[in-house]
This record gives C-alpha cells, sequence and structure tokens, in this order.
C-alpha cells in the first residue's frame, strides 16, 4: 500500500509540476491557496436529500484562499450515474485535487477517487465502504436516531419527511435556511444504497473527516467506527448533519489542511 501510495503522490506532483511551470492562466486576481501546497483544486460532491448550493460558505471560504473549486450536481438517480457526474468533474481540472464528500457523498468519492488527479479525500458526516460493500450495509449493527426520517414513493425515490427535516437534517440550522434547505431538498433512488462499490479510494489516499457531534442522520458510533477503519484525521465539531453548511468555516479549513498535507501523508490503510 505505502509503494502504491508513493506512486500516486509521483504522478501527482509531477502533474502539479507541470501545470505550474506552464503559462500563467488568470483565476480572478487569486493567488494560489498557498506556497507549500501543491493541491490547488478541490471538487465538492453532496449527499442525498440535498444539491450543490449548500456548499456555497464552503465555496466562498475556499476560493477566498485562492483554491479553485467545482461543485458537483449529483442527479442522485445511482451510484454509477454519481460517479459518472463527479467523473467528469475531476476529468475538469488542471492538476491534483482533494474530493470531498458530504453524507451520501462520501459513497460516491470513495468510488470516484480513484481519479489519476485526487490526492486526498474528505469526509464530511459521509459513508465511506469499502470495494465490494454497499452503503447500506455501513448502517448493519447501528441504530439510525429516531429523528431522521425518510418517505419512499412509489417510484422508488426517497424523501426526508418534510415536518423532521430540521431537527433530522438541519437542526443548528436557522428557520429560514432549514426551510431552504427542506423545500429545495433532492430525493435519492434508493435502490442506489444497495449497488455494491467496485474500488474504495480511501485504500491508496490519505483521508480526512468532519464528524458532527449533534449528527440525526447517523448513530454517532457509526461515524467514529468509518472514520477509525479509513485511518482518517479527524476534526469532531458540535453541528448537525448539515455541518457543511452551518460550520463552513471548521469544513473549509479541515479541506485546506487536506491540500497542504496531502502529498506528505500516507494512508493508514
Amino acid at each position: 500500500m505505502r509503494r502504491t501510495f508513493t506512486n500516486i503522490a509521483a504522478g501527482l506532483l509531477a502533474a502539479a509540476s507541470a501545470v505550474s511551470a506552464g503559462p500563467a492562466v488568470a483565476r480572478g486576481a487569486t493567488e494560489p491557496a498557498s506556497k507549500a501546497a501543491a493541491v490547488r483544486n478541490v471538487v465538492l460532491v453532496h449527499g442525498a436529500f440535498a444539491d450543490g448550493s449548500g456548499w456555497r460558505g464552503v465555496y466562498n471560504d475556499l476560493t477566498e484562499r485562492g483554491y479553485r473549486v467545482t461543485v458537483v450536481q449529483n442527479p442522485l438517480t445511482s451510484l454509477a450515474d454519481d460517479v459518472a457526474a463527479t467523473r467528469r468533474a475531476l476529468d475538469r481540472q488542471d492538476g491534483p485535487a482533494i474530493l470531498v464528500g458530504h453524507s451520501w457523498g462520501g459513497t460516491v468519492i470513495t468510488e470516484a477517487g480513484e481519479h489519476h488527479l485526487v490526492a486526498g479525500l474528505v469526509y464530511v458526516a459521509a459513508l465511506s465502504p469499502d470495494a465490494g460493500e454497499t452503503t447500506s450495509q455501513q448502517y448493519d449493527g447501528y441504530t439510525t436516531p429516531p429523528e431522521f426520517v425518510i418517505e419512499t414513493a412509489a417510484d422508488g425515490f426517497g424523501y426526508i419527511k418534510p415536518d423532521r427535516f430540521k431537527v433530522g437534517f438541519a437542526g443548528d440550522a436557522n428557520n429560514a435556511d432549514a426551510a431552504f434547505l427542506r423545500d429545495s431538498q433532492v430525493p435519492i433512488r434508493m435502490s442506489a444504497f444497495g449497488e455494491k462499490l467496485t474500488s474504495a479510494a480511501w485504500r491508496s489516499r490519505p483521508s480526512w473527516a468532519v464528524i458532527p457531534t449533534d449528527d440525526k442522520a447517523f448513530d454517532q458510533r457509526m461515524l467514529d467506527a468509518m472514520a477509525n477503519r479509513i485511518g482518517a484525521r479527524v476534526t469532531k465539531v458540535k453541528a448537525s448533519h448539515a455541518v457543511f453548511l452551518t460550520q463552513h468555516e471548521i469544513v473549509a479549513d479541515v479541506i485546506d489542511a487536506a491540500a497542504r498535507g496531502a502529498f506528505a501523508t500516507t494512508p493508514s490503510r
């Protein structure tokens, strides 16, 4: 595993050098993220029952630091479709990238993260199955808090029950933000949770995890166990499942740390 990571890191550093040696490209008069950081690109992947607009605070924080940020809009129709959308975004990067996923987006980045430009992974209140596993299997042995209630329609797509949305998904958001998230939620085809992964990028890339301690979408023990299994560097924060919105500064700090440390960190698994 160490040799595999060394080869990946060497290739990514070569890509970063090739980009920095090429013609200067204007990026809104911003400076590179850090003189010490080879990674300047960040790709954000939203989870189920949401869309990319929730990343706005993280996007603003990172672009102000000079990062080039891409927000993926997952169709939430299948794992394969969401991975394809993420890979399209990665194909457009001009060098190494940190790939970030929230909730279901963690499953997506785990599969899509084998892309040759991915230098590191950040799991934000996120799932992290292994190759050959399904997302549903991650819940085995754990109890989802009763506040989080999904309603599945006749066509197989699931929504968070509207009158449970704030308490189950965004308990620390203000009422206006919680209402917007509730009314703009994107349903997911529930069968996606039963699709097996074919690869697990956390086995060959370093990982970071943000764990909100007031998350009502997951059993806290489940979040801890997943982060421990993938060897993630963990940041815990008092927040709801909507930590990407309500604590966007902390999430951005973790992504920044991942970008600065991706090439100096060997995966623990």
